[in-house]
């Protein structure tokens, strides 16, 4: 093939081209003898047309600019909006209170918002010294400056006349802050010895075959059976009416010997329906059970008990147990506590433990098992082993009829009904038993807002008592041991100096400390005696050790609504007298139940049928009275303005401490002051929309 021949017109053209753009990049050479064109390629150069023609004139400028502008007007209109938003809503949520409680609580909200005030003025204080080096070298009353001279006046007064009395009131809040530590690791030390010793009380007989077995060669008798009573207070619980319905009436027990009493004092009148058609049922598979509903609902649960106690038939039985409407006894509940009475007739009550079939819910629920674990575990054992005395719990427990009655029934004098019984029963000479071994299952409340009420009226309802029964205890005829454990550790150590320092000393002290730093907090009172405190709470629990820190920092968050309900109590406020439902959801499901009878007892495995039915029919009137039900409230998260104002006290105390370098304080106040935000903002427990 004979070579292509030469283009010498895009030669011609390319040369040109290159003598006109010197910076081409591209070379081209002719090479007429080998017929070869080369082409160097070398790096290019800024092409000016380019960025000519690109160049924006002063109108495309000013145009892009004010879209720019327009950008960010909007961005923060956007911002403002949501932010005033928040603000109305979080105002909004602040300011409408749910219950009496709260607004009478404002006492103390209006203290703590005033307290607020004077640590942001002590903190501008303090960081105008800090930048002017006062902190080092402090200024004296004859300084150039005025502010000088204010500052060292403010140190006078303050190490003068501020710093020893709070001094002083420190070491009296560290003193009972001491004593309750001793008597925590006392409780501790008796249960340890009870474990070591395997101490239990004893039962003088024991109930180990049914009646039906009878024909089949049982030894005993329907008539050694005593007659029980067995009563369900409740209070509108559409959630779990039919389980504690089915769990009491399925109790291993002659049904002859025993009547059922569901107390109901709801004033929904769709959940007196669905209650009175569970009753029917059961009643119609044999089971001796009435149903009793109060027109004049007064003195809240002890009004129930005592409407049902004043009946004709009561007199024909010896004892009653009592379960709320969230609790479900297993199928030989009576079998287990009953024989402890034979023999003893001085023994007036039997308790039982609790326990929670929904504590790994939420962290909330995991931190509730933590403190019932050690209140069961702990002191219900210690002391009903050692002195036969302990506060009724209220549920999942047998009284001896008698005992009531003697000790004067169920009073509406204050919303701890079980507590005053309890108290008025041990001045009246009788025991207490408690069975460690004995669970009843139950529900804690899943919100922060339920668990907050409950709590209120746990603490309150103490004090209330102890103002009315203090006389009543001196002039008791009981031994001066017992009135001295009544008076000094039940009633003032565990119910009142408990919560009083735990506020006092970490929420209003120690910020303040920061602030007055010529009187301290030792550092182990801070962080090694709680730490302690807290592993000895925990091991009760011992799956839940990894929670131990946010179990001490939420402890420390409810003692502003434990101390708010103490002094209202104390000086009776009106929210001591107010009783609210601790609301439920039924977290124990129909098969949980049935799973939970058949390992209890496999001689009850004909009654899972019935169990299922009575839920059954039980869910299908609620499927008939849907169509009628009225539209509940949207729920929504609360603010708690009592927590977050202290949070933002805690966290302006640890700015502060920052600034002189206190470690442990720092990240006390810290992790502190973010607990009470996250509680403060309800972050912690149910979430609802």
């Amino acid at each position: 093939m004979s070579p292509a021949p030469n283009n010498h017109e895009f030669q011609e053209w390319w040369n040109k081209q290159r003598q006109t753009n010197p910076e081409n990049s591209l070379l081209l050479h002719d090479d007429s003898a080998g017929h070869i064109l080369t082409v160097e390629i070398s790096s290019p150069g800024a092409d000016r047309t380019v960025g000519k023609d690109r160049s924006r004139s002063a109108r495309q400028l000013s145009w892009l600019w004010l879209l720019k502008l327009q950008q960010i007007a909007a961005f923060f209109a956007s911002v403002t909006n949501s932010f005033v938003g928040l603000i109305r809503t979080a105002n909004r949520r602040i300011a409408s209170p749910d219950s009496p409680a709260d607004s009478s609580s404002s006492r103390l909200y209006r203290v703590i918002k005033v307290f607020l005030i004077f640590v942001l003025l002590l903190l501008f204080v303090e960081l105008v010294a800090y930048f002017k080096g006062w902190h080092f070298s402090p200024p004296t009353v004859r300084s150039a400056e005025v502010v000088g001279i204010v500052y060292a006046n403010w140190l006078h007064v303050r190490v003068n006349y501020l710093a020893p009395p709070l001094q002083s009131f420190t070491n009296v809040c560290i003193v009972l802050f001491l004593i309750q530590s001793v008597d925590r690791v006392v409780l501790v030390l008796g249960c340890l010895w009870i474990k070591f010793r395997r101490v239990k009380p004893k039962a003088n007989m024991e109930y180990k075959t049914t009646p039906s077995s009878e024909e089949e060669g049982g030894t005993e008798n329907v008539e050694d059976y005593p007659m029980v009573l067995l009563q369900i207070p409740m209070c509108n619980e559409r959630e779990v009416y039919h389980q504690s319905i089915a769990t009491v009436c399925i109790q291993d027990w002659p049904r002859e010997r025993m009547l059922v009493q569901v107390l109901d004092d709801s004033d929904d009148l769709e959940v007196q329906i669905l209650i009175k058609a569970e009753v029917q049922k059961w009643q119609q598979r044999g089971v001796p059970i009435v149903y009793r509903h109060r027109l004049i609902r007064t003195g809240y649960k002890a009004g129930n008990l005592k409407s049902a106690m004043s009946c004709d038939y009561v007199k024909n039985y010896e004892f009653v147990a009592i379960f709320d409407a969230d609790f479900q006894p297993g199928p030989d509940f009576l079998k287990k506590t009953i024989p402890y009475f034979k023999g003893n007739d001085d023994l007036g009550l039997v308790q039982t433990r609790w326990s929670f079939v929904n504590k790994d819910e939420n962290l909330l629920t995991r931190l509730q098992n933590i403190n019932l674990s050690f209140h069961f575990e702990v002191e219900q054992q210690v002391n009903g082993v050692f002195i036969n005395f302990f506060g009724f719990n209220g549920t999942a427990g047998v009284w001896r009829i008698t005992a009531l009655e003697e000790c004067g029934g169920w009073l509406e004098r204050t919303t701890v009904e079980d507590m005053d019984v309890a108290v008025r029963a041990h001045l009246c000479g009788w025991k207490f038993i408690y069975l460690n071994d004995v669970k009843c299952l139950c529900e804690l409340p899943e919100s922060y807002e339920a668990y907050k009420k409950q709590q209120h009226r746990w603490h309150s309802g103490p004090m209330q008592l102890f103002r009315m029964c203090f006389v009543d205890i001196l002039r008791s005829k009981v031994s001066v041991t017992k009135k001295a454990n009544l008076i000094f550790l039940f009633f003032l150590l565990r119910k009142l100096i408990l919560p009083f320092y735990s506020f006092t000393l970490f929420c209003i002290i120690l910020p303040l400390t920061m602030f007055l730093p010529e009187a301290q907090i030792p550092a182990w009172v801070v962080c090694y005696v709680p730490g302690i405190m807290s592993v000895l709470n925990i091991l009760p629990a011992p799956r839940s050790f990894p929670f131990i820190v946010p179990y001490l920092l939420f402890e420390n968050t409810m003692s502003v609504t434990k101390f708010n309900a103490m002094i209202s109590g104390l000086f009776q406020f009106g929210s001591s007298y107010e009783w609210i439902v601790t609301k439920k959801l039924g977290r124990s499901s129909e098969a949980d139940l049935v799973a939970y009878e058949r390992e209890a007892d496999p001689l009850l495995e004909t009654t899972a049928g019935l169990q299922r039915s009575a839920s059954e029919s039980g869910l299908a009137d609620l499927t008939k009275l849907g169509t009628s039900k009225k539209p509940s409230k949207r729920r929504r998260n609360r603010l708690y303005r009592k927590e977050l104002v202290i949070a933002f006290v805690l966290l302006t105390a640890s700015a502060r401490s920052l600034l002189s370098a206190q470690g442990i304080h720092f990240y006390f106040l810290l992790f502190q002051g973010i607990t009470f935000l996250v509680v403060g903002l309800d972050l912690i427990g149910e979430q609802v929309s």
